[in-house]
């Protein structure tokens, strides 16, 4: 998959494939989340806008520190060598989603709450299955294929440049 034209191809382009999927997924998941537990409205709304930097800085270290290296090491064990590019993304989003959701729905409702406590526990069971399914349909709805077609269209312009 690395010379496939809808993923990033260096350092440079994983880091900007990184910050579309981040920014949209903070953006978008954070809100729907936080809307659920308190309810939608303005208000909520820009209480949730004060939070989504801390929480984008977390989203992207998880994925640098946490997420990236276990799904590096899981995927192969899964995919196979004929397996297409559909069914890899799938499985990469799925596990990518599964990590973080998992760490997220502990991390954002302390970070939501302004301090650490065992709430994010106790209700662990009826948040992270929410959680889960939110963030994943955003994922491979609306992130990832933004993010791809970024991609795509970059790499599509450099073949032009340097045809």
């Amino acid at each position: 998959m690395h010379k496939e034209a809808r993923l990033p191809q260096n350092a440079k382009e994983g880091i900007l494939f990184l910050f579309i999927i981040s920014i949209i997924s903070v953006n978008t998941i954070a809100p729907i989340i936080v809307g659920l537990e308190r309810g939608f409205s303005k208000d909520v709304y820009f209480d949730t806008l004060k939070i989504i930097p801390f929480m984008w800085i977390i989203v992207v270290v998880l994925v640098r520190m946490v997420s990236g290296p276990i799904v590096g090491r899981l995927l192969p064990k899964f995919v196979g060598k004929t397996d297409g590019f559909n069914a890899r993304i799938l499985l990469n989003t799925l596990m990518n989603v599964t990590v973080l959701s998992i760490c997220l729905s502990i991390i954002g409702t302390w970070v939501g709450s302004g301090e650490v406590s065992l709430e994010p526990f106790t209700n662990y069971f009826h948040i992270w299955p929410r959680n889960f399914g939110i963030a994943f349909w955003i994922e491979l709805l609306i992130a990832q294929p933004i993010a791809r077609f970024v991609m795509k269209k970059m790499h599509a312009k450099q073949a032009l440049q340097n045809a």
